[in-house]
């Protein structure tokens, strides 16, 4: 196997795939949930018949709300309604409670979930600021890491690597979600943090993997072999372990989206596209990009 003559391929897809992904996030955003942007999430079930209609629903919020943004949506079986409301009190709850008794009859609230915009916010601004903080601390500790490894590449430029990996990682199925957003109406909330928090773990753990194997090579070799072949050799080396691991992960993650709960879909959906995409630039772009900063070149 021999990477390095097919670099400039693997780098051309990842930074197609990494402008697609920064695109839509700038064109389309993300629809946040309760839990970044404020609101209310309420589901109510009825048992004798199915839903009201979403229209008849919505007529009754907006003379609820006025012009407060809403939305509502049935659920698979029909019988449920999904809404989605702005932050709202108790005593507006059990008002809007009575209104929807009095008009569309006798039903179970399944649950109500309400987060104030502050709170919203507050969470927005510290999971921005833990990302930050673990990119940074990922960076710092590899760079530490390679300290000993400073030919023919500066033990800073590994981490240097390591982080624009991970954003390459990060962004790809970031990129994805506001897409499905876009199309689907699906919502990021404080579980997709986590779970770009878990990409970012897993991919850097796979890189170094990668990275520790060539700085070993590198110290055996004592610069009587090129850069070129002891990546090529240490990709080699490290590639069924890289690949086999992610395989577990990834088959584990499949099942939890076909059989586990419908709460976390969308969580294990994000771990396992990055999964994905974190096992291809820990083979493919880190080690190959090392490259770029040899002294020596090709």
């Amino acid at each position: 196997m021999n990477i390095i003559p097919y670099r400039k391929i693997f780098l051309s897809v990842s930074g197609i795939l990494v402008v697609a992904g920064i695109a839509a996030i700038f064109i389309f955003g993300f629809r946040q949930g309760i839990d970044l942007a404020g609101g209310a999430n309420w589901e109510i079930k009825f048992f004798n018949a199915s839903a009201p209609e979403e229209k008849a629903v919505s007529a009754v919020f907006n003379d609820l709300l006025g012009d407060k943004s809403f939305s509502v949506r049935k659920s698979a079986d029909d019988n449920n309604l999904l809404m989605r409301l702005p932050d709202i009190s108790e005593s507006d709850h059990q008002n809007y409670k009575k209104a929807f008794e009095e008009k569309f009859g006798s039903f179970e609230e399944v649950r109500f979930e309400n987060i104030g915009s502050s709170i919203g916010a507050d969470l927005r601004r510290k999971s921005i600021m833990a990302a930050a903080l673990v990119l940074l601390g990922i960076a710092l500790y590899v760079a530490w890491a390679f300290r000993k490894v400073s030919r023919p590449i500066s033990s800073w430029k590994y981490g240097l690597i390591a982080l624009l990996t991970l954003f390459h990682d990060v962004i790809i199925p970031a990129g994805i979600f506001a897409v499905l957003g876009n199309l689907k109406g699906i919502e990021i909330d404080t579980n997709f943090i986590v779970a770009l928090l878990v990409i970012m773990g897993f991919s850097v753990h796979d890189t170094i993997v990668v990275f520790d194997r060539i700085r070993e090579n590198l110290i055996v070799s004592r610069g009587s072999r090129k850069l070129a072949d002891i990546i090529n050799s240490s990709v080699k080396e490290t590639f069924s372990r890289s690949v086999n691991t992610s395989l577990t992960l990834f088959l584990v993650l499949l099942a939890l989206i076909l059989w586990g709960p419908d709460s976390l879909f969308y969580f294990n959906l994000t771990i396992l596209i990055g999964t994905v995409i974190g096992t291809y630039s820990s083979i493919f772009i880190a080690s190959p990009s090392l490259l770029f900063f040899d002294r020596k070149r090709l």
